[in-house]
């Protein structure tokens, strides 16, 4: 199986892409944490991103990419992944898919998206999510002024990501503002559908 969520910040996509990992038993890719752990590790690339994240900008295509696709690819040779916070931008969508064609063409498995999953949460849902989570965690990209500037790019950039899978029938939308437990249960029948169907 081979997903990609894609969801405003707060709607619960981490929770959710940890939950379809484990129930399909394959690998969570989540790219904010990469990056995290890459500023952790007060690596090259780590210092690089810092500013974006604390911002709350995306981070440039070439940082992303060399830190994603690689495993991505990886991960499907291995039966499959969740992505979680990539791609971002049409930019990295149409990288990502030329990424996987490649790897088929050069005799990989079939590395493609089988499914893109959208979680509908409205923006004041988000906000209070993300302010309790930054109260919580001390995130420096969780503060009010950032919280705010986080939704608006997502708007702008990653929002129109939503009609380029629907034009590809890999979208599926769900409800994000139940309780996770629900959100679950409809993910995994959607996915399940959408599976059979191809």
């Amino acid at each position: 199986m081979r997903i990609l969520m894609v969801a405003p910040p707060g709607a619960g996509k981490g929770t959710q892409a940890e939950r379809l990992a484990q129930h399909f038993g394959i690998e969570h890719l989540a790219s904010g944490e990469m990056l995290r752990d890459e500023l952790a590790a007060g690596s090259e690339t780590g210092e690089k991103v810092r500013p974006y994240i604390d911002r709350g900008d995306l981070v440039p295509d070439e940082l992303v990419l060399q830190l994603v696709l690689d495993r991505m690819l990886a991960a499907a040779e291995r039966g499959g992944y969740v992505l979680d916070g990539f791609p971002r931008t049409l930019k990295q969508a149409h990288a990502t898919d030329q990424a996987a064609a490649d790897h088929q063409t050069a005799g990989g498995t079939d590395a493609r998206l089988q499914a893109v999953v959208h979680l509908a949460v409205g923006r004041a849902e988000l906000q209070r999510r993300m302010r309790a989570r930054g109260d919580a965690d001390g995130r420096s990209d969780d503060t009010a002024a950032v919280i705010a500037h986080r939704l608006e790019v997502y708007e702008a950039e990653t929002e129109p990501l939503l009609d380029y899978y629907r034009d590809q029938d890999l979208l599926i939308c769900v409800d994000g503002e139940r309780s996770i437990d629900e959100v679950s249960r409809d993910l995994i029948a959607a996915l399940d559908r959408a599976v059979v169907r191809q």
